[in-house]
């Protein structure tokens, strides 16, 4: 149930502020100046100026708090509630829907942004990766052990619907020839249809493996599943409405997993640096 309350949420939120700044614009082009709109307006510009800068210019993780849009979102909240409500004694409704906004984005950092109760004991340093089995993009199986005899990277990402996880992979993408030289089997999976993994197979054409976890059948079995993961509005694209928790797992030659990253925040995640040190550390203890 919590799952479905934050498909709802991440898909009525940016829509609401969009709205809220609309008619903040509105209001004061066309009423006497007041502070208590002017506020609403901040706040609204400043969450809708996030979410479309997610998908305007991708970026790959924030930071976890958002600091600076959480600051500006405050001093519209202080404008609008204590400066226009208190001091002004302007209308209820005004103060309201800031506090709507307020509260809101407070959700999305503290609430909607996090994974709670991670499984972190399947995929430990140290233990051996589970065997599964995922599908190519012609959706021919694709054993995990088949990569074994080299090491590899698996990056577990929700879609290409997420910005983030667009982003992260291209910034992998542009890290190519580094992954290259250390001989390493790149695994891009995902539970989105086999036709969003394939445009990705496409774009890039480095020899990186964009494979699809179908049914979440290998999530489920590594305990990165995530239950009504997707906003709310998705399947009309085909998307099913589970999907995976974002997780990075390397493994050596072996099949020992030498590094996990089981973020606790879909915006926190490790930059391809980090993977190239766990890699070169591994080359330096043989």
């Amino acid at each position: 149930m919590k799952n479905i309350l934050k498909a709802i949420f991440i898909s009525v939120f940016p829509a609401f502020s969009l709205y809220i700044l609309i008619d903040s614009i509105l209001h004061l082009a066309e009423h006497d100046f007041s502070n208590r709109y002017l506020g609403r307006l901040i706040i609204g510009l400043s969450i809708v100026l996030f979410f479309a800068g997610l998908f305007l210019k991708p970026t790959a993780r924030t930071s976890r708090n958002l600091v600076v849009f959480t600051s500006i979102i405050t001093i519209g909240f202080i404008i609008s509630v204590f400066v226009g409500g208190i001091y002004e004694n302007q209308d209820l409704f005004g103060s309201s829907m800031s506090t709507l906004l307020f509260l809101g984005w407070w959700l999305y950092i503290k609430w909607y942004s996090v994974f709670e109760k991670r499984d972190k004991n399947i995929l430990k340093v140290g233990n051996l990766l589970p065997n599964f089995e995922v599908e190519d993009i012609s959706k021919n199986k694709i054993n995990s052990s088949s990569f074994i005899g080299r090491p590899a990277i698996y990056l577990f990402y929700r879609g290409n619907w997420c910005p983030l996880c667009m982003a992260q992979i291209k910034e992998i993408a542009n890290q190519y020839k580094e992954l290259e030289k250390r001989g390493v089997a790149m695994n891009f999976i995902s539970p989105q249809p086999h036709q969003y993994s394939n445009s990705l197979a496409e774009k890039y054409q480095l020899g990186f493996n964009f494979l699809v976890d179908a049914n979440n059948k290998a999530a489920k079995q590594l305990g990165i599943f995530s239950k009504n993961g997707i906003p709310f509005g998705f399947q009309v694209m085909k998307y099913e409405s589970d999907t995976v928790m974002p997780t990075v797992v390397i493994t050596n030659s072996k099949g020992e997993i030498i590094f996990t990253d089981l973020t606790d925040n879909y915006r926190v995640r490790p930059e391809p640096e980090t993977f190239l040190r766990v890699l070169d550390a591994m080359n330096d203890n043989k």
